[in-house]
């Protein structure tokens, strides 16, 4: 594990997974994340992880029904997310392939698009939906 300073930005996501440390282990295969940072708890599930990725923090941890009357809150046990993770990156073709090797399925095609970048849209295999894209060569 790294050694990093976590300072984090004026907004910085929190995801709620189940199954935050094989998240982690798919986020370093599929965007290169750096791990900063894990707290388990007695039964092994993380209370608090960082990882970073291009720089950036991103903090999960496992879903703890609970503390929630028994309800999950992670996106498989909700039916999906209304939220996106933005990825910008140099070489988005790569970026993509690297994704799908590590398990992340296709939820829009990567294509060149009208507003000057290349684009699509993943979801990796806890349910958090990415875009990836690079702007496109002019």
């Amino acid at each position: 594990m790294a050694e990093q300073d976590t300072a984090m930005g004026a907004v910085t996501p929190h995801l709620v997974v189940n199954g935050a440390s094989g998240a982690i282990d798919f986020y370093v295969r599929a965007f290169g994340a750096e791990e900063v940072q894990r707290v388990p708890t007695e039964d092994g599930r993380l209370m608090h992880a960082a990882i970073t990725i291009n720089g950036d923090t991103v903090m999960l941890m496992d879903d703890f029904p609970e503390a929630r009357d028994g309800q999950r809150n992670d996106p498989q046990a909700i039916g999906g997310t209304p939220v996106l993770l933005h990825l910008e990156v140099p070489d988005v073709d790569a970026a993509w392939q690297r994704a799908l090797d590590a398990g992340a399925k296709v939820t829009m095609p990567l294509e060149d698009q009208f507003w000057g970048e290349r684009y699509g849209q993943l979801v990796d295999p806890f349910g958090h939906v990415w875009s990836l894209a690079s702007p496109t060569k002019s």
